[in-house]
């Protein structure tokens, strides 16, 4: 090859070997990249190939979390007692701030770092589509609230049967908790990815999505209250279709030995918390669908 300085003096091109090698491995489809995305956004959500200050708020929520049945496991274990001090639905009830914090927190994680860094223009090309995308991302913080969610009943499970308590009935009740866990993952992932798809900001994202989350169940929480006091619990029992925990207290109440303000009473309204619970996560899962398309062609 002729020296470049003399070639580029007499204005001709010159070519350069630097000896890079094509790609020559397979060459994936839609569905793996969607997949791959899926396990990133999972693996980010609790900070993993993230820096170590990332892992810190997920890990604290998920110690904290897990706590209570760490203890209730001891306390079984050195106490001889011959039930649960608490039942696997009424754990997540318990602990729901920690969940509403989880949530809110690493929405914006899989949501807003894209958007407000302007990577999801490459997300979203092709071969790529912007509704394979926004799915990928709803099922990354789907699969991580769900660890959050279901890792203290499998603990709470093994420490029942280490003890030697029934079988037939711990695994009846374990399994209603794990639907039950299933339908407020459901709702609570949807809420905050849709929330967070929408700010750049992720203090703004985290802020609105608590603050909808709390409030909203305050509000009903006050109102079941009342309605109980003045002998009107069908006022609450509707009151109650207002936000994902009461919705989630009333099934439960519903469905297991649990107490909880003015629970559904009939089948019918039974099916409509639960209901109401699949329509939040179809909802929001189709907004968040809609909010990235329109990102595709702006």
């Amino acid at each position: 090859m002729s020296d470049p300085t003399e070639a580029t003096a007499q204005g001709r091109s010159v070519i350069h070997d630097l000896g890079y090698r094509p790609y020559t491995g397979p060459r994936l489809g839609p569905g793996a990249i969607a997949r791959s995305l899926a396990l990133t956004g999972f693996r980010n959500a609790f900070g993993l190939g993230r820096s170590a200050r990332s892992k810190v708020l997920p890990f604290v929520l998920l110690g904290l979390n897990l706590l209570p049945a760490v203890i209730v496991g001891g306390v079984m274990a050195f106490g001889g007692l011959d039930r649960l001090p608490i039942g696997y639905a009424e754990y997540a009830s318990t602990t729901q701030v920690l969940l509403g914090v989880f949530v809110a927190s690493q929405g914006p994680v899989l949501f807003s770092r894209d958007l407000r860094h302007g990577t999801i223009a490459l997300y979203i090309a092709r071969p790529l589509r912007s509704s394979a995308y926004a799915v990928a991302r709803w099922v990354a913080l789907l699969a991580a609230t769900l660890v959050f969610l279901v890792l203290p009943i499998v603990i709470l499970y093994a420490v029942a049967l280490l003890v030697e308590l029934d079988v037939s009935d711990q695994t009846r009740e374990a399994g209603i908790a794990l639907g039950l866990a299933v339908l407020l993952a459901l709702a609570l992932t949807g809420v905050a990815g849709l929330i967070s798809s929408w700010s750049t900001r992720r203090g703004f994202a985290v802020v609105a999505t608590i603050a909808l989350l709390v409030i909203g169940n305050g509000v009903v929480t006050a109102v079941q209250g009342i309605s109980s006091d003045e002998g009107r619990p069908q006022v609450g029992e509707i009151a109650g279709l207002f936000s994902p925990y009461s919705l989630y207290r009333g099934l439960m109440a519903a469905w297991t030995d649990a107490d909880a303000l003015t629970p559904p009473t009939s089948t019918g309204m039974q099916l409509a918390y639960v209901g109401v619970l699949v329509a939040i996560a179809g909802g929001c899962l189709g907004a968040l669908v809609l909010r990235y398309r329109r990102e595709a062609t702006s």
